[in-house]
Parts: structure tokens; sequence; C-alpha cells
């Protein structure tokens, strides 16, 4: 999805919740949507800091609710450490190792894996929405 339609779909969440589009919103989802990664509220809060001195970390974490509400982003909670966020769109469907030391994030997509996923849902008769395969272990640097 390019960001352009990611803007629209934010923009017209917000309208639809009655909220305002303000240009704090507009320079947080910018400053996301620019981020390519997994970034926390913190380091989204910092991007944002260094552009806008005067947007405030409550400000971004609530943004950040509102563009994972409206499926512009993704909240990946690993345990007790902090909630990351990556683009939902313009990112196809992919699956994450996830290393337990550093805490880094491998994106993978392995079409064995999908078709696995539809046959077993298949073989139970069961429809599936959406899924998430996160596979924790030590990554190379780490092992």
């Amino acid at each position: 999805m390019s960001s352009e339609k990611a803007k629209n779909i934010f923009t017209d969440y917000l309208s639809k919740k009655g909220l305002r589009n303000t240009w704090q919103r507009l320079s947080i989802l910018d400053t996301f949507l620019s981020s390519g990664g997994h970034i926390t509220a913190d380091e989204l809060y910092n991007a944002v800091k260094r552009k806008h001195s005067d947007i405030g970390s409550a400000t971004v974490h609530r943004n950040l609710k509102l563009m994972s509400e409206c499926g512009v982003a993704d909240e990946i909670k690993i345990g007790n450490k902090k909630t990351r966020y990556e683009q939902k769109y313009g990112h196809g469907h992919h699956d994450h190792l996830i290393c337990t030391k550093c805490g880094k994030f491998i994106e993978v997509h392995n079409d064995k894996i999908e078709r696995l996923q539809e046959k077993l849902a298949e073989a139970n008769d069961f429809i599936p929405q959406r899924h998430k395969l996160e596979i924790y272990g030590l990554c190379k640097k780490c092992k």
C-alpha cells in the first residue's frame, strides 16, 4: 500500500470516530510510515521530536493506537519487552523470527508454511481470518 493510501485510511478512520485530522497526527503518521521497521513508541516519539519538539509522548502513543485500530499499523508484543509496531500495508504477509537475547526481528515468508496452515484450517473445517507466526530463539549473532 502506498503511503497515500495509508494516510487515506487513517484520515477516514479519524473522521468516522469524530476526531480531528491535525498536523501533529499527520506528522506522526508520516514519520511512522518512513521508519521502515519494527519501531517502539519511544523510538517513534524520538524521531517525531527531532522534527517537532512540541509533540508529546502521550500524543504519539495515542496515535499509534489509532493507527493500529484502523489497520495501518500492526502491534507486535513480545513477552515483557516493549510493544513494537510495523506497517501493515505495503508489506506482504510475513512471519517473524525473534531473537530472545538481542530482540532482533527477522521477517520471513515461506509458501510451504502458508500452504500448511491453509491445509490445517481446512482439515479442521475452520475459516481463518488472520494469523501470525512468531518463532523465538537465538539469531546468528547471539547463538
